[in-house]
């Protein structure tokens, strides 16, 4: 298709969207769920564009990344990771090239910033296997990406929490009525908000969110902007270590915070010993990573840009390494997720979390 053709398309189609929210007044939780499936949209359509919001990097990397577009007969399996989680230690320590090296399949790694825009690139067909938090994979589900769950994490709830500050005269979660909190919309922190305010008899709208990432969050935090701040490891350790915030409620009880391993329905059904195989690489460094807390502080730390102390502090009480089978247990918490945003008017419509669990034939 003509470059020109397809700037001009895109140009009416985001008019049209614009004029539409207009139109239609919507809210802002409205317009976020909106612009999530509208970003899918394009993204699928425009696929054959490599992703711009994605730093790539293929290791072993003799055979010919074209030959990826025949799933069945695979040469190359692109694996979408975020610096903080377990794949980025599977690719520092090399462990899944040396496990597929024998079958003649070489890795590409792609970085991504967060679990959305993952989920776009697995529409798109840009990537083959990601690992994400709860959030995401709801989101893409409900936008239409035939994505399956192959496998989850244990839950670390303790490794998510709302933050006060030390000085704070916060003390309890009912002392968060009327207060601003700071929150990344659709993540794991916003559905710990949402039970945790539910918990002690508040609504939603009897705070004062405001929707920030967690470096703007951050930083605005520190400057006494906002009143608290949902947040999840290594983050939360990083704001406990710097001395200026106290955990007012971690997520035990409320929340699992666990890793969700996502793969398109099409890869999984004609690929099923490659997906095992990548599960048993993420499985394996996954017990080293658990005992070995302080070297992988010191692998992440010039990564995430976070000192060795702060992310030692999360490693600590880190469970989201193992892989797990998706049990009936896990689909009744995911499904608790996707309810909850629905209430909150954050996804379109309702989903079947089970319809997305894959079973290998």
């Amino acid at each position: 298709m003509n470059l020109f053709i397809i700037l001009k398309l895109l140009s009416s189609i985001t008019s049209f969207f614009r004029q539409s929210i207009k139109v239609l007044k919507l809210d802002s939780a409205k317009i976020f769920a909106v612009l999530f499936t509208f970003s899918l949209c394009l993204s699928l359509s425009f696929s054959a564009f490599s992703p711009s919001y994605a730093k790539s990097s293929t290791q072993n990397s003799g055979a010919n990344p074209a030959a990826n577009t025949s799933i069945a007969a695979i040469n190359v399996v692109r694996m979408g990771y975020q610096k903080s989680a377990v794949l980025a230690l599977v690719k520092q320590q090399g462990t899944l090239e040396k496990q597929l090296s024998p079958s003649g399949v070489s890795v590409k790694w792609l970085e991504f910033p967060s679990g959305p825009p993952m989920m776009e690139a697995l529409n798109a067909n840009s990537i083959d296997f990601a690992a994400v938090g709860e959030g995401p994979p709801v989101f893409a589900q409900s936008a239409g990406v035939p994505l399956v769950y192959v496998g989850n994490s244990s839950a670390s709830p303790e490794g998510l929490a709302i933050l006060v500050r030390n000085n704070s005269p916060i003390k309890t979660l009912a002392d968060l009525k009327g207060k601003k909190v700071a929150v990344a919309k659709g993540s794991s922190a916003h559905f710990l908000l949402v039970q945790a305010l539910s918990s002690t008899g508040l609504q939603y709208s009897d705070i004062q969110p405001t929707y920030l990432s967690p470096a703007d969050a951050r930083a605005v935090f520190e400057q006494g902007k906002i009143d608290a701040w949902g947040i999840w490891d290594p983050f939360l350790a990083a704001a406990q270590k710097s001395g200026g915030a106290r955990i007012l409620r971690d997520a035990k009880g409320l929340a699992s915070w666990r890793e969700f391993y996502v793969t398109s329905r099409s890869f999984a059904d004609a690929n099923p010993q490659l997906v095992k195989q990548i599960l048993e690489s993420v499985d394996k460094v996954g017990k080293w990573a658990k005992k070995n807390h302080r070297q992988v502080a010191e692998v992440l730390s010039p990564q995430m840009g976070i000192d060795v102390a702060s992310l030692e502090l999360a490693e600590t009480r880190r469970k989201r390494y193992d892989v797990l089978p998706f049990s009936n247990e896990v689909v009744a918490e995911q499904q608790k997720v996707a309810d909850t945003f629905l209430s909150q008017k954050l996804i379109p419509k309702q989903i079947k979390v089970a319809d997305a669990v894959w079973k290998p034939k």
